[in-house]
């Protein structure tokens, strides 16, 4: 995600130049051969030019709004993995204390000791399953011992590793362990379980609706032609105004070379904006800065925990937050 408030002129260059380089190659060529080589059969009526570059604009604009949706939507979803990642890390600290006083618990009270380990496993898991998610999302599974195994024992690690969709099966390892707590161990009542297991319900639908943006494509009839109707018009517009600017004098049909190239450029960046808006997990420069979430999600439940040593923030990267 790009953080700096304004755009960086070297940053709009680089995704410009092909664009401004072909746009006045394609004007300029036009002009010559319009001018110098007298082919004035070119010039073509602006009215139903005009008319196209109305009807693409508002195109593209319904476009764009669709994308920008699935980005927003897209961040939503990682908001509200932070928010019950907290929750979850709170409701582990808070819930799972001592035993409960039941006449059918057998079990004896843990240890002071055992319930640091059994919070700190829940609490790791957890954050080996935002990871796993992020992972999962941007199709990276080659980053799992750095991102997920730290986080899990190296056999749970490998066994999940194994599974075609890691992040859930790291959940239901969590719903196990509620179990075992609850009947084994007697660690929790019904009333405690019953919460925690809303909580990974609502994980479950947070990672839900992320695949769900991710394996859904947009529209591909939306987002086809809208980069179909672009370059027909940016194609028909310097045939458009060569004969509007050559009713201003001789030689000022040359005028089309730079206005041309300006409206075409326009119409091209605000479809290639919502191009690359349609799908905010793909580690690109608009995208969700999942990589950055996951390390707050981390800092703050391993400072529930009490720990100290913690992994630095991820700082932007030319202004780009991954």
């Amino acid at each position: 995600m790009y953080i700096r408030e304004n755009l960086r002129w070297r940053v709009i260059w680089k995704y410009a130049w092909p664009s401004l380089l072909f746009f006045t190659i394609y004007d300029t060529a036009i002009c010559y051969l319009y001018g110098p080589l007298g082919f004035r059969s070119l010039d073509i009526p602006w009215q139903p030019v005009g008319t196209l570059g109305v009807a693409v604009a508002f195109y593209v604009g319904f476009k764009n709004n669709g994308s920008y949706d699935r980005f927003w939507e897209g961040r939503k979803m990682w908001g509200g993995i932070v928010n019950y990642s907290r929750t979850w890390a709170i409701e582990a600290l808070e819930f799972v204390t001592s035993v409960v006083d039941a006449p059918d618990v057998q079990a004896p009270p843990a240890s002071g000791q055992e319930l640091t380990e059994r919070h700190r496993r829940l609490v790791y898991r957890h954050i080996a399953w935002v990871n796993a998610v992020r992972l999962n999302l941007r199709r990276q599974p080659e980053l799992w011992d750095e991102a997920v195994a730290p986080f899990l024992e190296p056999a749970e690690s490998e066994q999940m590793r194994q599974t075609s969709n890691p992040p859930t099966h790291i959940l239901r390892a969590q719903a196990a362990e509620m179990r075992v707590l609850r009947e084994s161990r007697g660690l929790l009542n019904d009333f405690q379980h019953v919460t925690m297991m809303r909580v990974i319900e609502e994980l479950f639908n947070l990672q839900g609706g992320c695949e769900r943006i991710k394996n859904t494509p947009f529209p591909r009839q939306y987002a086809y032609f809208s980069a179909v109707f672009v370059w027909l018009f940016a194609l028909l517009l310097p045939l458009g105004l060569i004969g509007e600017f050559e009713h201003m004098g001789p030689s000022h049909f040359w005028l089309t070379v730079p206005f041309s190239v300006l409206v075409s450029w326009v119409y091209y960046t605000i479809e290639w904006v919502g191009h690359h808006s349609e799908d905010p997990f793909e580690n690109e420069m608009n995208d969700v800065p999942m990589t950055a979430i996951c390390r707050n999600i981390e800092i703050d439940l391993r400072q529930l925990l009490g720990e100290t040593n913690m992994p630095p923030k991820i700082e932007p990267v030319n202004d780009i937050l991954y």
